[in-house]
């Protein structure tokens, strides 16, 4: 177990320390990243790094390493700051060199000013990204990210108030048991100890940070004593609990962009001088607006206060491939661990496989090729785009779902038992006319205003048409009806930015849940053939997951999340077998098998073999996937001479 040092609860004493030795050598911020590195290398040291996500910001010791699981929901304007500067003492004309690097604030002792005109003086640029939890996040995800934090943090522990000292052996509470505090925010008190300035380059007093006394509200909209209205912190999804944080990356920013999950490691900032700053620039615009080129709205929206929006000034970071804690973070390295971690568990592969097919087909009560759709659905994931095509999504129309009942709100919540991220889209008139589902540019506040569609890839997606009724779309329904249509077929979001749309794309697996055939578009329409009918749906669907053992429901999550990463490829002999094939099929009947016919085929067949832990198309496989588009196109024209109309 690893020592909880100077390194977790005083970082920045450790980047002094790599300063003071290195200066005036450069390199001495790859020393501090190559610290930092090799430290959460240690004994899973990673795990003892509190999470945003789990404590609220207020039980967190500030100026401490904290660790952040967040998609970038937007990105501001870089910003400059002074990395390094000098600070004089006017009495004894005493100088001392500092850096400002993973700073808000300046730091400068007592009877000690900063020398702006220093020839030492280094302006540095970083870039801040507006960072939310992942939306649609699992709660088993944060469960079980929950487990592996320390023991001094455990959840069990008694609400403890928050208060200007800091103890480390007080314990955490998670957002979903803290949402039931109250916001008091109480009056700050800063002690003035002479001058310093904020990194960014705006002098004011220098301030001693004092421990936080605001308790942040886990809700969408904050009230905060500097801002009115109520600060919105943009999540995309409505309901969605956890802190939205201001992320201050160094070096490689280029590399990360708008929707992107990471991870950062960084250092907490809340510092309650950047509370004043903002409300003195803002009071001071108020008083001569030409004098300051950002609106009231820009600088309460990019400035909120720290107790509310805090600050993570990043060290190291990373993008993840997945959010599943149940897998290696990352499964392409060629560490011993992670290639032992895949082999065990592709050896038991099958077995897991039929037990998940199982549940599914009583999920979907007892239709069995329905359950096989939803496993290759649930796998799916777009591996490559060729010209503006997405190659890999599997968009399923999951129709025949009774109307009249709690199905598809059971059917989400057993999805979200094995997805580690997901929404549940009521389509209705009112919600297709009144919902964002676009996210677009506010340029009096300057920051994109996020949407329903703003999601992470490989969220699961499930769209519910069983409770839309007759009525009239107005603009802004049309409008997300075709976002809609756009998401599922290119796999892309088109978010407005007033003159112009911007395309983003987009990896999310749409299931459609419809009682006829949907009114969007799907790769694969599957019609619901229930071999049992509940008298009591939510009894029955809660007894489902009752039955199944914990440690069984991980394999399902391992299974799901494993399957969409691993690599694929078709031999040139099974191609030419296929081809051969697809041309016997024609010669028997052209009309009934056509090019997209094959497509589809195709798809079917790789996560076929994918569901199976094969890698590779094998003849046995692709006559699996033909059985089973013969069988539910069997189906939908069975159903459809049934009803008489088309499906």
């Amino acid at each position: 177990m690893p020592c909880v040092g100077d390194w977790l609860n005083s970082p920045l004493s450790i980047v002094q320390g790599i300063f003071a030795q290195n200066v005036p050598n450069s390199d001495w911020e790859k020393k501090v990243t190559e610290y930092f590195k090799e430290k959460l290398k240690e004994n899973n040291a990673t795990n003892w790094v509190p999470s945003l996500n789990d404590v609220p910001v207020h039980y967190l010791k500030p100026n401490s390493l904290v660790k952040f699981r967040c998609m970038v929901q937007d990105m501001f304007d870089p910003e400059f700051y002074m990395g390094v500067y000098e600070t004089v003492d006017p009495n004894t004309n005493a100088r001392v060199l500092r850096f400002g690097k993973y700073r808000d604030v300046a730091e400068c002792g007592p009877q000690q000013e900063i020398d702006l005109n220093s020839s030492q003086t280094v302006t540095s640029e970083r870039q801040t990204f507006y960072c939310v939890p992942v939306p649609g996040e699992s709660a088993w995800v944060k469960e079980i990210s929950f487990l592996t934090e320390p023991a001094y943090v455990s959840a069990s522990q008694a609400r403890v108030s928050p208060s200007t000292s800091y103890t480390p052996s007080r314990h955490k509470r998670s957002y979903e048991e803290d949402e039931d505090m109250d916001l008091h925010p109480s009056k700050q008190k800063e002690q003035h100890l002479g001058k310093s300035c904020c990194s960014g380059g705006d002098i004011h007093g220098c301030v001693e940070p004092k421990r936080l006394e605001t308790e942040a509200s886990a809700g969408h909209h904050v009230i905060s004593p500097n801002c009115s209205p109520p600060l919105d912190l943009n999540f995309p999804l409505p309901g969605e609990k956890g802190p939205a944080c201001l992320v201050k990356v160094y070096e490689n920013w280029e590399s990360f962009k708008v929707n992107d999950v990471l991870e950062v490691f960084g250092v907490l900032s809340v510092d309650p001088v950047l509370s004043i700053v903002n409300s003195e620039e803002r009071d001071s615009s108020s008083l001569d607006p030409m004098e300051c080129m950002d609106t009231a709205e820009e600088q309460r929206v990019h400035s909120p206060p720290a107790s509310l929006v805090p600050r993570i000034h990043v060290i190291l970071a990373q993008k993840l491939q997945h959010i599943n804690p149940l897998l290696p973070a990352c499964l392409n390295e060629e560490e011993s661990k992670t290639c032992e971690f895949v082999s065990n568990f592709m050896s038991e592969l099958s077995p897991v496989r039929a037990e998940l097919l199982g549940f599914l087909t009583h999920a979907l009560l007892g239709d069995s090729l329905a359950a096989e759709y939803l496993i290759l659905h649930l796998i799916s994931t777009v591996y490559a785009r060729r010209d503006v095509l997405p190659l890999g999504k599997f968009a399923v129309n999951l129709s025949g779902c009774p109307r009249n009942s709690a199905f598809t709100e059971h059917l989400y919540r057993l999805i979200q038992q094995l997805v580690p991220a997901s929404y549940h889209l009521r389509m209705s008139i009112e919600s297709m006319n009144h919902s964002r589902f676009i996210p677009r540019k506010d340029y009096t506040a300057n920051r994109l205003l996020s949407g329903l569609l703003q999601l992470a890839s490989n969220t699961s997606l499930l769209i519910d048409e069983t409770q839309l009724e007759q009525g009239q779309l107005d603009t802004a329904g049309v409008h997300n009806v075709t976002a809609l249509g756009n998401l599922i077929t290119w796999q892309k979001v088109d978010y407005d930015f007033n003159y112009h749309r911007m395309e983003f794309p987009c990896n999310i697996n749409v299931l459609i849940a419809s009682e006829g055939r949907s009114l969007l578009p799907s790769d694969c329409q599957v019609h619901l053939q229930p071999q049992i009918i509940p008298p009591n749906m939510e009894e029955y669907m809660s007894s489902l997951l009752t039955a199944v053992l914990p440690s069984v429901l991980n394999k399902f999550r391992i299974y799901l999340s494993l399957l969409r990463l691993l690599d694929y490829s078709i031999s040139d002999e099974v191609t030419k077998a296929v081809e051969e094939d697809f041309v016997e099929m024609r010669k028997n009947n052209p009309e009934s098998v056509t090019a997209d016919d094959l497509h589809k085929m195709l798809l079917v067949a790789r996560f076929l073999s994918l569901s199976a832990g094969q890698t590779t198309l094998s003849r046995e496989r692709w006559l699996r996937a033909k059985q089973l588009e013969a069988l539910r196109k069997a189906r939908l024209q069975q159903q459809q001479s049934v009803n008489g109309n088309e499906l």
